[in-house]
């Protein structure tokens, strides 16, 4: 079972190096189809992302490719967002004793946005021209700002999933910023969010750290090598190819 999730976080540690396909949109449903509770994949997969995000963080704050006003805006929202979610699957899981099921539903659900949100990325993030939002101020449109984060937070400590993905596209639409910037707030953002909803699920108990640990291991490598072989890969058609199979797996798992 140990080299199987390390063989495991190699192949999504290359995929999310070789396409920019976010880790959590591969890893939540495949660790819930090979049989991990729902709960447990979730909280799993905040507390690997929330480590794997730092090394990010760290190289794109070397970089200068941060907007921190811009990260602190967000988590303005998207903090209480993560922690709303979870008080709500303590409080179902307390009355209702169905957790399980609302997260499974919910992942699925936001396994078929985010799969819709990567192609249309894919396809037509280039294609964004100037619009109003982009041309106000940050302080113009900060109860915005910390709406997008506040939704999107609360997805994301439902689900694990959405961090990087879905944070992106609402940057990528309503922000003015290059790419490099883009990715590295994105990542600076997704960190803080990551580790509060991450240790947010470790009190409650939904994180197994042997899963972490031999995830990490595995990853690590796997995302060194994709990141390599990433100039010279068909980029394209293999985040078309994973959205695709994001997008089945979302299917299946609301079926």
């Amino acid at each position: 079972m140990t080299l199987s999730i390390i063989l495991m976080g190699v192949l999504v540690g290359f995929l999310v190096g070789l396409t920019g396909v976010g880790g959590a949109s591969l890893l939540t449903p495949i660790l819930i189809l090979i049989g991990i509770h729902p709960s447990i994949a979730v909280g799993t997969d905040l507390l690997y992302n929330s480590v794997t995000k730092l090394f990010g963080t760290i190289q794109h704050w070397r970089q200068k490719t941060i907007d921190f006003k811009l990260v602190r805006v967000l988590a303005t929202g998207s903090i209480p967002g993560v922690i709303l979610a979870v008080i709500v699957l303590k409080m179902f899981n307390s009355f209702f004793n169905n957790q399980e099921d609302i997260i499974k539903h919910a992942l699925g659900y936001v396994l078929i946005l985010v799969a819709f949100a990567t192609l249309f990325k894919v396809f037509f993030g280039h294609k964004i021209k100037e619009n109003r939002w982009q041309l106000r101020s940050l302080q113009e449109k900060r109860g915005l700002t910390i709406t997008i984060g506040a939704v999107l937070g609360f997805v994301v400590g439902l689900t694990s999933i959405g961090s990087g993905s879905l944070y992106a596209i609402a940057m990528l639409y309503f922000f003015r910023m290059n790419p490099a910037q883009l990715v590295g707030t994105d990542i600076a953002h997704a960190f803080f969010l990551a580790s509060t909803a991450g240790i947010l699920h470790a009190s409650l108990g939904n994180v197994n750290y042997s899963l972490v640990v031999n995830l990490l291991i595995g990853s690590i490598p796997g995302v060194l090598i994709g990141s390599m072989l990433s100039t010279k890969a068909p980029t394209l058609v293999l985040r078309t190819i994973i959205a695709s199979l994001v997008l089945i797996s979302g299917i299946k798992l609301i079926g």
